[in-house]
C-alpha cells in the first residue's frame, strides 16, 4: 500500500459494531491502546474486516478530532 499520509499504525481489529449505513471498526495498535474508527458500511464490506484480521489505521491530520470529557 503506498500513501502520501505519514500516520499509519498496523494492528488487529478487536472490535465492530454494524449499523446501517456506517460501522465502528476498534484496532489494537498496542498492548492497551486502541483506535476507533467510523466507516460506510460498504467499506466495511469491501474490507471484509472481521475480529482478529490485521488492519492498519490511517490517521490525516486534518481529519483527527480531539475531546475532553
Amino acid at each position: 500500500m503506498k500513501i502520501s499520509a505519514r500516520n499509519v499504525l498496523s494492528g488487529t481489529v478487536t472490535a465492530i459494531k454494524k449499523g446501517p449505513v456506517s460501522a465502528l471498526v476498534t484496532i489494537r495498535i498496542a498492548p492497551k491502546v486502541e483506535l476507533t474508527a467510523t466507516i460506510t458500511a460498504d467499506a466495511l464490506k469491501e474490507l471484509k474486516l472481521k475480529k482478529g484480521k490485521p488492519a492498519c489505521a490511517v490517521i490525516k491530520a486534518s481529519s483527527v478530532l480531539v475531546g475532553v470529557e
